[in-house]
């Protein structure tokens, strides 16, 4: 069943599985970075899953706002966008120690922002796996 689900949309497993493992951590004051991290992931591949359920070439780009703005030629998500440059520019500075952003005059995201990151990734999961649902469901309507 697992395969077949994966066989559907590839993006949509791996973005859970990102979120997922985000979630275990989101409270924790020592994993901040890495649920920053995980949260940019897993919208980044959320994203790429509207791409691929729209049949629309998928770029090898990190770049969450140009892949946005790919997905809005055809349908607006309604994205908080200053979340998704955020997200985009921590997804590089999260992950290594010499290329660390100060956050607000830290190192590394409080809690409190990682949450806020969390709470933003959960919505974009949400959103996504609806507008997929439509887009399905139309595929089906047309193909009868």
């Amino acid at each position: 069943m697992q395969n077949e689900e994966i066989k559907k949309n590839p993006w949509i497993f791996y973005a859970d599985n990102s979120l997922a493992f985000a979630e275990t951590a989101v409270g924790n004051d020592q994993f901040t970075g890495e649920v920053a991290f995980l949260c940019q992931q897993a919208v980044e591949k959320y994203l790429k899953a509207v791409l691929f359920e729209l049949k629309i070439p998928i770029q090898k780009t990190h770049d969450l706002a140009k892949l946005y703005d790919k997905i809005k030629e055809f349908k607006d998500l309604n994205l908080d966008e200053a979340l998704l440059d955020i997200l985009c520019d921590l997804y590089i500075e999260s992950r290594y120690p010499t290329d660390i952003a100060l956050l607000d005059g830290k190192i590394l995201p409080s809690v409190e922002n990682a949450k806020t990151y969390f709470d933003f990734a959960k919505s974009v999961e949400n959103i996504v796996k609806t507008e997929i649902e439509i887009l399905r469901q139309a595929s089906t309507l047309g193909d009868s």
